[in-house]
This record gives C-alpha cells, sequence and structure tokens, in this order.
C-alpha cells in the first residue's frame, strides 16, 4: 500500500494515496497495517476514492471487515472524502457515519484539514 506519512495537529497519520487500486476487503486493510509497521502512527487516513463502491453498502460486510481489522490492531481510522451521496442513499450507512464521528477510532471527514481540526479538538484521538 503506497502512502506517505504527515504530521496533522501533532499526530503522525499514514495517509493512503489517492490513485492505486480499489480496496475491497480486510486484506486491504492488512496492506495498510503492513505499510504503516514501524513508522509510529496509530492513524490511517484513506481516501474515499479509494474504497469500492461494496464498502458504502453496509450489508456486504466489507466495511465492518475493513473498520474491524484495522481498528483491531488499535489503528484509528479516518474516511477522507465526500460521502454524500452515499449517506443520501443509505440510512444504515448515515447512521453508522454519524455514530463514528462521535466516537474517537473512526471518523468521516471531508478533507485533511477537517482531520486535523478533529485531531486539534479531540484529546483522546490524539493519544497514540
Amino acid at each position: 500500500m503506497i502512502g506517505t506519512v504527515l504530521e496533522l495537529s501533532g499526530v503522525n497519520v499514514f495517509v493512503c494515496a489517492e490513485d492505486g487500486p480499489a480496496m475491497v476487503g480486510d486484506a486491504d486493510a492488512v496492506d495498510v497495517l503492513g505499510s504503516m509497521y514501524g513508522l509510529g502512527t496509530r492513524w490511517a487516513a484513506i481516501p474515499v476514492g479509494r474504497l469500492a463502491g461494496d464498502f458504502f453498502q453496509l450489508s456486504t460486510g466489507i466495511a465492518g471487515a475493513m473498520v474491524g481489522k484495522l481498528v483491531g490492531y488499535q489503528v484509528r481510522v479516518a474516511i477522507v472524502g465526500d460521502i454524500s451521496s452515499y449517506a443520501a442513499a443509505s440510512e444504515p450507512f448515515r447512521d453508522w457515519v454519524r455514530e463514528s464521528n462521535r466516537g474517537t477510532d473512526v471518523w468521516f471527514v471531508s478533507d485533511l484539514d477537517e482531520l486535523a481540526e478533529r485531531l486539534t479538538q479531540n484529546t483522546r484521538a490524539r493519544l497514540t
């Protein structure tokens, strides 16, 4: 998994590259974990454009498998980009986004600036 490490609000975040194959399952989450290994990062930022469309249909289980794998290894996840069309199309997805954004492990943000702002505001999420 190609990506870069950026410091956002004092937190090192592994940012997956915008370009690349679609992430379609928990094996892709394992690739992210492997790429993060040894980098001192506890946050992974995944662009919406890298996620397969089935990710946003919760009934497929793809989102749960991918996010669950990362969070299970104590990696916090930011899904970065415009999810408005997916949220408009699915009440369960919209509910998941709302609940996730109330917590500290999984956030849906519009861009990296919003992620940096949320990290600044949320001390628990800043802890590594």
